[in-house]
């Protein structure tokens, strides 16, 4: 009897004790998350006149594009801006603006020089998740700066958010390989967010978008380079946020791919919307999909009840207007058209 009882006291002494454990931990972690979403990021400050704007090359080959760079700098002159360009960024490394130690050398130049006050990256490509663990941003936390692009940029900006910053997906240096006046909404837009001007964006209408208002912070960018995040410490949180996504050169069952994975990993399951930038050059497979790529993503995202806004004007298009990844949105959706209003200016 004495055993029986004794037996008993302490499958009940264990039961309690692992109960006690589970909640803990179910506490910390439910806490942790709740931590996590309240995150305020925090603004680099705006552009002056005189200030320095350092051009870098953190991915892909500059084959050919000096005279886009110099048309860079001459725009940066135009706004009374000095501009510093990497020791590095026309190098040649194989598929690489120099090798990984090279572009990693320019970026963290940039970073540490308490006188470059923004970062613009001279294209995309491929080539910055090569630099993500080799960056220092001790000296970037205490005097933050922008970090300028888009595209494989998504990557970096990634990283900036997690930091706590905001970051500009905006043109880059070789946006300029156009001619001016065929990009002149892209210019004047980086042009306001970067010295701080209202930004507010009115999309054109789309029977496809998903009607509702909400007020969030902005995150995302090229939805491959969002995808090959998962997993690591680079993943963004998405949640209570709501996502911008822009694509190029994908085959729609590709995108549609990304999207699951996505939401099988639960990226949008506090996610709280969505918008929808250029789908741009999308390939055409040899089994058709069978559906426009904006019903694609409905159909992908037809579970969640969050407002899906169509047509920004952003990613691998001549218009593409800047976004400030990490400020608190208010997106409004209905069917004749969206309005995006960026708050705190």
């Amino acid at each position: 009897m004495y055993i029986y009882i004794m037996s008993r006291y302490l499958l009940i002494l264990c039961l309690f004790c692992g109960l006690f454990f589970f909640g803990k931990h179910a506490f910390s972690a439910q806490n942790n998350a709740l931590q996590k979403q309240e995150i305020t990021l925090k603004q680099p400050p705006y552009l002056k006149a005189g200030d320095t704007v350092a051009i870098v090359a953190p991915a892909g080959i500059l084959k050919h594009r000096t005279r886009e760079i110099e048309q860079a700098k001459a725009l940066l002159k135009s706004w009374g801006l000095h501009s510093a360009v990497g020791k590095h960024v026309f190098n040649q490394n194989n598929h690489f603006a120099g090798t990984d130690s090279e572009r990693c050398e320019d970026f963290q130049k940039a970073l540490d020089d308490p006188k470059i006050k923004a970062i613009w990256c001279a294209r995309g490509g491929y080539g910055s998740v090569r630099l993500l663990d080799k960056l220092d941003w001790s000296n970037f936390k205490q005097h933050p700066k922008w970090i300028i692009g888009y595209s494989d940029i998504t990557a970096i900006h990634n990283q900036v958010h997690n930091l706590g910053f905001e970051s500009l997906h905006a043109m880059m240096g070789t946006s300029l390989q156009d001619d001016a006046e065929t990009i002149k909404e892209t210019i004047a837009t980086f042009k306001s967010a970067l010295f701080g001007n209202t930004l507010n964006y009115t999309l054109k209408g789309s029977e496809y978008n998903r009607a509702g208002i909400v007020s969030a912070p902005l995150v995302g960018g090229n939805l491959t380079i969002l995808h090959t995040m998962l997993g690591s410490e680079t993943n963004i949180d998405t949640s209570g946020k709501i996502l911008f996504i822009e694509e190029i050169g994908e085959y729609k069952y590709h995108i549609d791919r990304m999207l699951q994975s996505l939401k099988r990993a639960g990226y949008f399951d506090n996610c709280k919307g969505v918008i929808v930038g250029n789908m741009t050059r999308l390939r055409r497979n040899t089994t058709q999909w069978g559906s426009s790529v904006e019903q694609l993503i409905l159909d992908a995202l037809s579970e969640y009840s969050f407002p899906i806004a169509f047509n920004m004007p952003a990613g691998h298009e001549k218009d593409n207007r800047a976004l400030i990844l990490g400020r608190t949105v208010e997106l409004i959706v209905k069917k004749e058209q969206s309005t995006i209003i960026f708050k705190g200016f």
